[in-house]
């Protein structure tokens, strides 16, 4: 045998089988064209053939909405694992380890603070990823925690929400989150604190017939599905055809449920404009008024 064979031969067919990573392309569930997984990142996970918004992992948004990604995470407070002893196909308390496993978050709620184009703010995401971003006890617990550090903090409260409604495995437990995250809004409302949604795809259920839908300002991200049931139960119980972009983010802002819609690429700087904005008109609002100027004292030759 020449060296040839014996040595060139092996790794021109090593070079050749090497084998292509799993993650190296993604494929755009609008236009199904194939992005490289590296461009699309740096993108903000936008399609850059047709704009399509993907979804967004927890760490990704935060380091995407503060200032030079910096930014603080807090320690939230507990809830009790299962507090119905659930168990359908599998226990919920395994439920719950897998999606702690494969998620790499502990719950479907993260809050940190830090700053948004100069103005400080409390930050809250939902994490779609654990569980569909359904809302439970923790989340609840969460929820007022960020309310709560907002008010402490007097800075803004910004949630961005993605979430399968309410969380089954927690039955009626989940759906008394609803008026409990209410209460949370008016605790920054009643402190003259400002609240901002950002509804993201999807947004259903429990959560949109709660907190998300009570902003002081509501932003939606391009072609968000949000709504509380899902356009094809909607159209099953009413027997008609519904109208074109049903319960997209474009269709709620021509109906008036939306304030604006904003591209990601644009949303710090619309934050933080907003922000500046309504913190600014707040602090109007409560600063004395001035004092009067009193008037000359009338000459002695008058």
């Amino acid at each position: 045998m020449s060296w040839i064979t014996e040595y060139v031969r092996p790794k021109i067919r090593g070079l050749l089988r090497r084998e292509v990573p799993d993650n190296l392309w993604t494929n755009c569930e609008s236009c199904n064209q194939m992005v490289l997984t590296k461009e699309l990142h740096k993108n903000l996970n936008v399609c850059p053939h047709c704009g399509h918004h993907m979804k967004a992992l927890v760490a990704d948004r935060l380091s995407w909405t503060f200032d030079n990604g910096d930014f603080t995470r807090i320690e939230l407070p507990s809830a009790p694992v299962d507090p119905l002893g659930f168990r359908d196909q599998k226990k919920y308390t395994d439920r719950l380890k897998d999606a702690r496993s494969k998620s790499h978050v502990d719950e479907s709620l993260i809050v940190a603070h830090g700053t948004i184009g100069g103005h400080s703010a409390v930050v809250a995401v939902m994490a779609f990823e654990f569980m569909a971003g359904t809302m439970g006890a923790a989340f609840g617990e969460r929820f007022v925690a960020a309310a709560r550090l907002a008010v402490l903090q007097k800075s803004p409260l910004v949630i961005f929400t993605a979430s399968g409604g309410a969380r089954m495995q927690e039955g009626a437990i989940s759906l008394m989150q609803m008026p409990r995250t209410t209460i949370a809004v008016q605790m920054l409302k009643e402190a003259g604190l400002p609240y901002i949604v950002v509804l993201t795809n999807p947004t259903t259920g429990g959560v949109t017939a709660s907190f998300a839908m009570l902003g002081d300002v509501q932003i939606g991200e391009p072609n968000a599905l949000i709504g509380f049931a899902g356009p094809r139960v909607i159209q099953d119980t009413v027997r008609e055809k519904l109208p074109e972009g049903f319960q997209r983010s474009e269709y709620l802002l021509d109906h008036g449920m939306l304030d604006m819609v904003v591209n990601r690429k644009e949303m710090r700087e619309t934050l933080g404009r907003v922000i500046g904005l309504l913190t600014r008109a707040s602090a109007d609002v409560t600063a004395p008024p001035p004092a009067a100027t009193p008037e000359p004292a009338a000459s002695a030759s008058a």
